[in-house]
């Protein structure tokens, strides 16, 4: 067994979507900033950010339900799908940039406009979509979507979701024609395409993260064992980010930082049908959404779903949710047992008895037969044969559990950066909608962690170059969002 040493101004320990959009724009910012990305498998992008591991693609709030709810007092809340449409201009924003500046960055490879629709059944549903449709489509980001209940006009937007369906079933479906399928797998290599030969940016593959500690002069002490030949090194770094998927909440635990204490995992597991009748696949052309069933988690939300992996059309129908112990695809059963700690357990007991009816609707699906997942599927594709469809394992999903007190804790489904008190460290937590706004999301670290680097005009303006919008809100300004969308829409070969 080797040891030896290496400094670097900015680890970053994660290969996915996120720990690529960092450096990327670290690098574009200040090309000087030695970068070292740590990833523990043999290749970027595959966990999470792989496609069939993501959950939903093209997250945009288009026709994600979930992402407009009724409150109690029957008034529907659409602050979260402006928020997470405009966080994804701004990922489209970057891309342009890339696109524009290298020639190995092409969005073809991963960027397709594909619609995004929401469909509904019944009168308690279609006045739900209705109210949606009318409220969104006074604003700016949502001036184009369509609302219908005409069975022949939904059968042209998706053409197997009407087929020997029931002529008495009450059907209704919005539609945004520009909304888009992205394989984030294949964007995470595309950023590294942009880094690979640049000066001071070097990829460690097959690299575990052993330990994580803070040491005198403010710098992170890091051991690193390479999963091949055993060798270990020490690593030390000015600044850390973690973005390591599932497997965040473990290495921050390492950290010993304050700002952990009480942060735990609830995994969530998933599996897909994916159609093996490539004359089905080739009837679909949508991203098909309906209704979450009662008491499931967001990232479950039924959909049927067609990507382009590999530059092939795909069909999945899920993703089925369920239970789990592992906080990777690749990680171990003992993963939420060994994240278990005196100060997370009580929040941890305190989530799960308050959130009883998910737990217990997600062991039910863990068990759930092929048989069943397809009566769920029928509902979206009443022709649908088993014979055509298989299942496949999703990517796992690990939402947060967040210290209220020392003895309770909150079920978050979002995403959250979490910064340590000295601006030294910081990671990403929880799941959807990640991955479409990881650009917005790594700015926030860079506007916490680089806070002094930002009040320098270069670095400033540098910024607002690659991100037009920086520092304006496209919720409230309608023609800058008009004019950066015909921008980055065109270049990106997604314009109507």
């Amino acid at each position: 067994m080797h040891e030896s040493t290496n400094q670097t101004d900015c680890l970053i320990i994660g290969g996915g979507i996120m720990g690529l959009t960092l450096a990327s724009l670290i690098k574009e910012l200040d090309s000087s900033i030695k970068i070292d990305l740590y990833e523990k498998l043999h290749d970027i992008g595959l966990e999470s950010s792989e496609a069939l591991n993501n959950a939903g693609t093209g997250h945009a709030g288009y026709c994600e339900l979930n992402y407009t709810p009724m409150g109690k007092d029957g008034k529907m809340n659409i602050q979260k799908a402006l928020e997470i449409n405009s966080k994804y201009e701004i990922t489209l924003q970057y891309w342009s940039y890339l696109s524009r500046k290298y020639k190995s960055f092409d969005p073809k490879k991963f960027i397709q406009r594909t619609p995004h629709i929401s469909l509904v059944f019944g009168d308690q549903h279609i006045d739900f979509l209705k109210k949606r449709y009318l409220l969104l489509k006074k604003h700016h980001l949502f001036k184009s979507i369509k609302f219908s209940h005409n069975r022949k006009e939904i059968s042209q937007w998706a053409n197997l979701t009407m087929i020997g369906r029931n002529p008495h079933q009450k059907v209704a479906a919005t539609i945004v024609k520009e909304g888009t399928d992205i394989d984030f797998g294949a964007a995470t290599k595309a950023l590294l395409s942009t880094l690979k030969n640049k000066k001071d940016f070097q990829i460690h593959l097959n690299q575990e993260i052993l330990t994580i500690k803070e040491v005198k002069s403010n710098l992170w002490e890091v051991s690193v064992k390479n999963n091949i030949s055993g060798d270990i090194k020490k690593t030390f770094a000015k600044f850390i980010f973690i973005g390591a998927g599932g497997h965040a909440i473990r290495l921050l635990q390492k950290t010993g930082i304050h700002e952990q204490k009480g942060y735990a995992g609830f995994p969530v597991s998933g599996q897909w049908l994916v159609c093996s009748n490539k004359k089905i696949v080739r009837q679909h052309n949508a991203k098909v959404y309906g209704m979450a069933p009662e008491g499931s988690p967001p990232m479950s939300v039924p959909h049927l779903d067609l990507r382009i992996i590999n530059g092939k059309k795909t069909l999945l129908f899920g993703p089925y949710a369920g239970f789990t112990f592992k906080f990777l695809k690749t990680g171990s059963y003992l993963d939420l047992i060994k994240s278990l700690k005196l100060k997370n357990f009580f929040p941890m007991i305190y989530v799960l008895a308050h959130n009883w009816k998910l737990f217990n609707y997600l062991i039910r699906e863990s068990f759930q037969s092929k048989h069943s997942r397809m009566d769920l599927l029928k509902n979206f594709y009443p022709e649908a044969k088993e014979k055509d469809w298989s299942i496949k394992i999703a990517g796992q999903r690990v939402q947060i559990i967040k210290p209220s007190s020392s003895i309770t804790g909150k079920l978050e489904f979002g995403t959250e950066v979490l910064v340590s008190k000295n601006k030294k460290l910081a990671a990403l937590l929880g799941a959807s909608p990640g991955a479409s706004v990881a650009v917005d999301s790594m700015i926030k670290v860079i506007e916490q962690c680089f806070s002094e680097r930002l009040l320098e005009s270069r670095f400033k303006n540098k910024m607002k170059e690659l991100i037009p919008s920086y520092g304006q809100d496209l919720i409230t300004n309608r023609r800058l969002l008009e004019k950066i969308r015909l921008s980055s829409h065109k270049t990106l070969g997604i314009k109507d």
